[in-house]
């Protein structure tokens, strides 16, 4: 798949489930309404849509949510996608998680296929960790790592960097996931959906993170690529990888590889922008015919944008679009 740019698409995230059993602050309202279970694809509608995508030449597929774990018999589908990695046809499964429920599913996740997973931790004070996540609890967090770690999962810890929330922790991350052999990625917070606050407040730019990081932490730029948007270094004094994602402050349209499946089959070419494609309709329109579903498909990349539209500063503080990252797919 080529969009109109000459970019390969080559790495499909797909949310699972909009639910979640946190409520981030920077990520959703304390009181989110969730999609009707009715509108949400099945298990089956979601691994034939990964399927087709897969034939049509994606290589990385990344399970999301909201909360990917939370959903109900979800291990099944991770099962069956791990077939694509089996016959090569894949060269990687990953999900994305809050870590809440990993203790229970990891070696299930290893067992599937999957070799990597992301772990949002955005602080290691269990009651900063309380506020930021509103619902989550640290200590079953890093029970869950403990047995990713032990199952044989890469790890790779996902911190979004929060103005006066936890700036004053990025030293204390970098230790930790350099002690534990964790890659560590850094992401600004980005305009998405109503959070009940202004983001003005909570937004930090990485440029004035790395610059503060320089003054203690030997960085050197490295070529690294995960398939993803992070820009890389290596940490001289741990040895670790430590990633940027800067929506804001430098954007990574330029190489966008990506588009997000929803849980209720909606396709957004774009984080950023509203445009999207319905695929749910030839889905469930052709249960035994794909080609009208790859049809939408091609007809979907050939509208890919050139990049997004974020953007927060005192004149910008409510959501560039409208939906939830949980929604979108994290």
């Amino acid at each position: 798949m080529i969009d109109p740019f000459g970019r390969s698409i080559t790495y499909l995230r797909v949310s699972v489930t909009d639910r979640c059993d946190f409520r981030c602050i920077y990520c959703m309202s304390e009181h989110m309404t969730f999609l009707p279970k009715v509108e949400v694809l099945s298990l089956e509608e979601l691994d034939r849509l990964c399927t087709a995508f897969v034939h049509k030449g994606v290589r990385k597929l990344r399970l999301t949510g909201g909360e990917p774990l939370v959903r109900r018999d979800v291990i099944s589908l991770v099962r069956s996608l791990g077939r694509h990695v089996k016959s090569g046809a894949l060269d990687e499964m990953t999900i994305t998680t809050n870590g809440s429920q990993l203790e229970r599913y990891a070696e299930a996740l290893f067992d599937a296929g999957m070799r990597r997973i992301n772990v949002s931790v955005d602080s290691l004070d269990p009651e900063k960790f309380k506020r930021i996540t509103r619902w989550g609890g640290l200590d079953p967090v890093l029970r869950g790592i403990r047995a990713a770690k032990d199952a044989g999962l890469k790890i790779k810890i996902n911190t979004v960097a929060l103005n006066r929330i936890n700036d004053d922790e990025f030293d204390q991350l970098i230790t930790w996931c350099g002690e534990q052999g964790f890659d560590m990625t850094m992401i600004e917070t980005m305009p998405m959906g109503d959070i009940d606050g202004d983001r003005t407040k909570d937004y930090l730019p990485l440029s004035l993170v790395r610059a503060d990081l320089e003054k203690r932490w030997t960085l050197t730029d490295i070529p690294d690529r995960t398939g993803g948007p992070a820009r890389y270094v290596r940490v001289g004094e741990t040895g670790g990888r430590l990633g940027f994602i800067t929506p804001l402050t430098h954007n990574f349209c330029e190489s966008c590889n990506r588009v997000r499946l929803t849980c209720t089959g909606t396709l957004y070419m774009c984080l950023g922008q509203n445009d999207d494609a319905d695929l749910r309709t030839p889905l469930r329109q052709h249960p035994t015919d794909d080609r009208a579903l790859a049809a939408a498909i091609d007809e979907a990349i050939s509208r890919k944008p050139k990049g997004h539209d974020f953007i927060i500063d005192r004149r910008h503080k409510g959501p560039a679009v409208p939906r939830h990252m949980s929604v979108t797919g994290g």
